[in-house]
C-alpha cells in the first residue's frame, strides 16, 4: 500500500512540477494574448488568464464567487486525498488510484495559482484579463500615452487568476451545417485542465472497471 502511494503522489508531484513550470514560463516570457505555433498551426500557445474555472470559464463578478470557487477547490482536493488514501488500504489498483491522482494534480495546480501567483507577479491594469466589470475595484489604465479608469480583478489570497496557454486550431469542415468554419475546441487550457479532464474521461471509460457491482446471489433462502 505505501508503495502505490509513493509512486501516485510522485506521479502527482511531477504533473505538478511540469504544470507551474509551464505557467511561470508563459508568464515570463509571452506577452498577454502572444500565440506561439507548437506543432504547425493547428496546436499552439496561446496566454491567457482566467479568474474562473477550467477552460476560461467564468463564475461570477463577486469577490464571494472567486473566493467560493478556490474554497471548493481545496475542500475538493482534501476530499480526494482521503479518498486516494481509504482505497489505497482497501488495496485498490494502481491505475484506479493514478485516475484519481490525475484529477488531484489537476485541482491542486490551478489552486496554487490562485493561492499565490498575486504575491509573485505585478497585475498590470491594462490586461483584459485583468478586467473585471462589476467589481467595484477601480484602476489606471496607462495605453499609448493615455490614461482611462478600468475595473480590476479582486486579488490575493485563493483570488489568483488560472494561467492558461494551449489552444487546438482546427475547425469543423465548412460543409457541416450550424458549426461548418468554427474551431471544434475554442477553449484554451493548462496542464492542470488537461489531468482533471483526462482523469474523468478515464472514470467514465472505465466506470464498470473501477466500481464493480456486487454481484447478488440468485438464490433464495426457504
Amino acid at each position: 500500500m505505501r508503495k502505490k502511494l509513493l509512486f501516485v503522489f510522485l506521479f502527482i508531484a511531477i504533473l505538478l512540477i511540469i504544470d507551474q513550470f509551464m505557467k511561470v514560463y508563459i508568464k515570463t516570457s509571452f506577452e498577454p494574448g502572444q500565440t506561439r505555433a507548437l506543432f504547425g498551426d493547428w496546436f499552439v500557445l496561446h496566454y491567457i488568464e482566467n479568474p474562473g474555472m477550467a477552460f476560461g470559464t467564468t463564475f461570477g463578478s463577486g469577490i464571494w464567487h472567486k473566493l467560493a470557487l478556490s474554497i471548493f477547490r481545496l475542500i475538493a482536493i482534501g476530499f480526494i486525498v482521503y479518498y486516494l488514501v481509504k482505497q489505497a488500504r482497501k488495496g485498490a489498483s494502481l491505475e484506479f488510484l493514478l485516475v484519481f491522482g490525475l484529477i488531484l494534480a489537476g485541482a491542486t495546480g490551478n489552486l496554487i495559482d490562485s493561492m499565490f501567483y498575486d504575491y509573485f507577479f505585478t497585475l498590470n491594469p491594462c490586461d483584459s484579463f485583468n478586467q473585471l466589470s462589476g467589481s467595484g475595484i477601480k484602476g489606471v489604465c496607462t495605453d499609448y500615452g493615455f490614461n482611462y479608469p478600468v475595473e480590476l480583478r479582486h486579488q490575493g489570497f485563493m483570488l489568483g487568476s488560472v494561467v492558461d496557454m494551449f489552444q487546438f486550431n482546427v475547425n469543423w469542415p465548412k460543409w457541416i451545417p450550424g458549426v461548418g468554419g468554427e474551431q471544434i475546441f475554442p477553449a484554451i487550457w493548462n496542464v492542470a485542465d488537461a489531468s482533471i479532464s483526462t482523469g474523468v474521461i478515464l472514470i467514465l471509460i472505465r466506470q464498470k472497471v473501477y466500481f464493480p457491482k456486487k454481484k447478488e446471489s440468485s438464490e433464495s433462502e426457504d
